[in-house]
């Protein structure tokens, strides 16, 4: 199984998409309470552009069980997943967990804030945007205007006198 496993993610990091998701949709089958199994056949649906197909390998994961680093990308996965079917509610759920479980993960943050603009929650989305982007650049442009950024990141919509 482990060879399998790992013949199957090679294949994905060199573009054969296809062979890394029929070997990992076989090795799900056979071995469907492995938590990395699933969460790896769930992404190899992803980059396939099959995202419906990916939901429940995602959902299963996570509920089995994953050490944290790869329980945050499966909760990104499954949050922009849904985000991408169009089920802004459920994204915005899966997201909100996933940042209440891992507040200094910046990437579901992000994936968050798109699902925020989906829901028409402009301010709240460009709100946290503006913050990641203030925290975490290191272009000396924007660092200049740090404090600013972060001061008017909820204020968007206020207009001074």
């Amino acid at each position: 199984m482990k060879r399998e496993l790992e013949k199957a993610i090679v294949l994905r990091n060199i573009g054969k998409y296809r062979e890394s998701n029929e070997l990992l949709v076989k090795l799900a089958s056979e071995f469907n309470d492995d938590p990395f199994i699933n969460y790896q056949c769930a992404w190899s649906f992803d980059v396939l552009g099959e995202e419906s197909k990916a939901v429940d390998f995602y959902k299963k994961a996570i509920e089995l069980g994953l050490p944290d680093e790869d329980l945050q990308g499966a909760i990104l996965g499954l949050g922009s997943t849904y985000r991408t079917l169009g089920e802004y509610e459920k994204s915005k759920n899966v997201l909100h967990r996933g940042i209440e479980q891992f507040p200094n993960n910046r990437a579901i943050q992000v994936f968050y804030s798109m699902t925020l603009y989906n829901l028409e929650e402009h301010s709240t989305a460009m709100e946290l945007l503006l913050n990641c982007l203030a925290e975490t650049t290191t272009n000396a442009d924007i660092l200049k205007y740090k404090k600013a950024i972060n001061f008017y990141s909820d204020k968007l919509d206020k207009v001074w006198d």
